[in-house]
C-alpha cells in the first residue's frame, strides 16, 4: 500500500467484506479531514472497522459474505510518538509504518497482528490508547463523569503517569487489606477452637505415644493376666525335660550315646550322631531359659494395672479420634501441632500485615498530596482556557468553576472529590453539568476540552463523531475553526452533517452506497475541489441543488 504523507499518524485504512463493504482501500493525510455522507450511508461501519484495529471486540454478523474473512488493516506512522518501550516489552517487532490488522474467520474466531506478529486483543487496545481518539456523539457524556474530568485536569497538570502509580498501589492496599481481613476471619475461628484444639494436642503429647508400644503393652498385659498358666505350664516341660531317670534330656543323651556306637560304620550314621549332638545343645538352652523364664514369672498387681491404664487411654484416645492405630494417632497429633502453631503464625501474618498497610497508607497520602497539590495549581488554568473556547463558541458569558473537596478515603483518584460546575448564561448559578448543560452547550463543552487537551496531550490523532449535534449556523462554523486549529498539532478527523464544519477541511471524504449485482455497497472516496462544491451545496440545500447554494458553498470554501 502507497502512503501518501510519513508524518502525519493514521495514513491508510483497508476494508474487506465486512458489513456493507465488499472492499475498499483508503489513504488519509496529516491535517483536518472531513467525512460526510447522507445518514445510513455507512459513516458507522468505517468506525466499526476502525474500532476493529483498535481491539474491540469481533462479530460474526459484521461479515458481508459468511464463507470469506473479513479483513481490516490500518497503517500508522509512529516515528515520532516513544511507543518502541511498548513493542520492546510486548516483544513486538518495531515499524516506523505499522501496520494493525484484524481478521474475522467464516467460524468465528478472530486474529490480530501487529506488524505481522500475531497478538492479543489486550495487545492491540493497549496500542490503539497510544494511537487515536475516537470521540462518539454518546462519550459526549463522559465529561459529567468524575474520572473523565479527573483525567483532564491530570492530563493539563502531566501528572497521568504519577496518579497511575497511585492507583496501581492503591490496589495493592485493597489487596493488603483483604488478605489481613481474611486472616482475621481466620485467627477468629481458630481462636474459638484454639483451647479445644490444644487440650487434644495436650493430652496426646502427655500420653507419649511411641510407634508399636500398643503391641508391647497388650504382650505385656497378656502374660501379667496368665501368670499361674504360664507358671504352670513352665515347671511341667521343665520337670518332664530335666528328670535325671527319664528326662528328655537324659533320654536325649541316651539316644545320642547309641547312635555314636554306630558312627563309624557308616557316614549316614555319623550324620545323624551330629544332629542329635546339636539338638541336644538346642535342647539344653531351651531348658536353661525356661527355667530364667520361670524364675521370672511373678504377679505383680500394679504392673497389671499400670498397663491396663496405659492401654484404656489408648483405646479411649482411638475412640475419641475414630482411628484404629497408634501410627494415626500420631499424625493426628502432628495435625493439632499445627493448628496449634499456625494461631501464632496468622498472628505474625496479621502484625506484618497491618505493618505493610501503614506504610503504603503513609506513601498514599503523601502521593496524593502532591497529585491534590498539582491540581490546584492548574485548575485556574483549565478553567480559563474552557471559558475561552466557549467564548469562542458562542457563549461569551460561560462560567466553569471546578471544585476540590478533600477526602480521608483513599479513591482511585486520590483523596479528592470533585466537582465540575457550569452556567451558560449571565446571571444564572452554578450548577453540575448533568443538571444544567443542555445537549448543544455539552457538545460545544466537550469540544473545548478537547481542544485545550490538544495542546498538552501526546495522543497524535483525534476522530469526532458529530460532535456538532444540537449546534448549527454560527456557532458551527466557530466548531469548525476549533477542529482546524487542533489540526496544526494533531491529525484531525471530523463525521459531521454541518456544511460549516466541513467546508474547514484540508480533505473531504464522502461515503455514499452503491448498487452492484442488486447488492448494497458502501463505498468512500476522496473529493476532488468540484465535487466537494456540490457535496458541500447538498449539505446546504439537499439533493436539488440551487445556483445560490453553489455560490454558498464556493464561499464556505473560501
Amino acid at each position: 500500500m502507497d502512503f501518501l504523507n510519513q508524518n502525519e499518524m493514521l495514513t491508510s485504512l483497508s476494508i474487506k467484506n465486512y458489513a456493507l463493504i465488499e472492499k475498499l482501500s483508503i489513504d488519509f493525510s496529516k491535517g483536518f479531514s472531513i467525512i460526510t455522507g447522507e445518514t445510513g450511508a455507512g459513516k458507522s461501519i468505517l468506525l466499526g472497522a476502525l474500532g476493529l484495529v483498535l481491539g474491540k471486540r469481533a462479530d460474526l454478523n459484521s461479515l458481508k459474505n459468511k464463507d470469506e474473512k473479513c479483513i481490516v488493516e490500518a497503517g500508522f506512522q509512529i516515528e515520532k510518538y516513544n511507543l518502541r518501550s511498548f513493542f520492546d516489552e510486548n516483544d513486538i517487532d518495531f515499524e516506523e509504518q505499522t501496520i494493525i490488522r484484524r481478521e474475522i474467520l467464516p467460524n468465528g474466531k478472530s486474529r490480530a497482528f501487529i506488524n505481522d506478529s500475531p497478538v492479543s486483543l489486550q495487545q492491540v487496545s493497549e496500542l490503539g490508547a497510544f494511537l487515536i481518539d475516537v470521540h462518539s456523539q454518546h462519550q459526549t457524556l463522559e465529561i459529567t463523569e468524575s474520572k473523565y474530568q479527573f483525567d483532564m485536569i491530570d492530563a493539563l497538570s502531566n501528572q497521568q503517569n504519577v496518579v497511575a502509580d497511585f492507583y496501581s498501589k492503591l490496589q495493592t492496599l485493597k489487596s493488603f487489606e483483604s488478605d489481613l481481613e481474611q486472616h482475621k476471619l481466620s485467627l477468629q475461628s481458630q481462636l474459638k477452637e484454639q483451647d479445644y484444639t490444644a487440650f487434644l494436642y495436650d493430652e496426646l503429647v502427655a500420653s507419649d505415644l511411641k510407634i508399636g508400644i500398643q503391641e508391647e503393652l497388650e504382650e505385656e498385659l497378656s502374660k501379667l493376666s496368665n501368670v499361674e498358666l504360664i507358671r504352670e505350664q513352665l515347671e511341667k516341660t521343665i520337670a518332664l525335660s530335666d528328670n535325671e531317670q527319664f528326662g528328655i534330656l537324659q533320654n536325649l543323651k541316651e539316644v545320642k550315646n547309641l547312635i555314636f556306637k554306630i558312627s563309624a560304620i557308616s557316614q549316614h550314621y555319623a550324620q545323624i550322631h551330629e544332629r542329635l549332638d546339636s539338638v541336644q545343645i538346642e535342647f539344653k538352652d531351651i531348658l536353661d531359659e525356661m527355667n530364667i523364664l520361670s524364675d521370672a514369672v511373678v504377679f505383680e498387681p500394679e504392673q497389671l494395672e499400670s498397663i491396663n491404664s496405659k492401654l484404656q487411654l489408648i483405646y479411649s484416645l482411638q475412640k475419641k479420634h475414630q482411628v484404629q492405630t497408634i501410627e494415626e494417632l500420631l499424625e493426628i497429633k502432628n495435625s493439632l501441632e499445627v493448628k496449634v502453631d499456625s494461631v501464632a503464625a496468622v498472628e505474625s501474618e496479621i502484625s506484618q500485615l497491618e505493618e505493610k498497610i501503614s506504610a503504603l497508607k503513609n506513601e498514599l497520602r503523601l502521593i496524593a498530596q502532591n497529585i491534590r497539590k498539582n491540581r490546584l495549581a492548574n485548575i485556574p488554568k483549565l478553567e480559563s482556557q474552557l471559558v475561552d473556547v466557549l467564548k469562542l463558541l458562542g457563549m461569551p458569558n460561560a462560567q466553569i468553576k471546578i471544585e476540590l473537596e478533600e477526602t480521608i478515603a483513599f479513591n482511585n483518584f486520590g483523596q479528592d472529590v470533585i466537582q465540575f460546575l457550569f452556567s451558560a448564561n449571565k446571571g444564572s448559578d452554578l450548577g453540575t453539568l448533568k443538571k444544567v448543560a443542555s445537549g448543544g452547550e455539552m457538545s460545544r463543552l466537550m469540544l473545548a476540552v478537547k481542544a485545550v487537551l490538544s495542546n498538552y496531550s501526546q495522543l497524535p490523532t483525534i476522530l469526532f463523531d458529530e460532535i456538532d449535534t444540537g449546534v448549527s449556523g454560527e456557532i458551527a462554523d466557530k466548531m469548525g475553526e476549533i477542529m482546524k486549529e487542533m489540526s496544526k498539532n494533531m491529525q484531525v478527523f471530523a463525521i459531521t452533517h454541518l456544511p460549516q464544519i466541513a467546508a474547514k477541511g484540508d480533505e473531504h471524504f464522502k461515503v455514499y452506497k452503491t448498487s452492484v449485482n442488486d447488492a448494497t455497497q458502501t463505498q468512500i472516496e476522496l473529493l476532488n475541489s468540484e465535487n466537494r462544491i456540490i457535496e458541500i451545496a447538498q449539505m446546504l440545500s439537499g439533493s436539488s441543488v440551487s445556483d445560490s447554494a453553489i455560490n454558498h458553498a464556493k464561499a464556505l470554501l473560501n
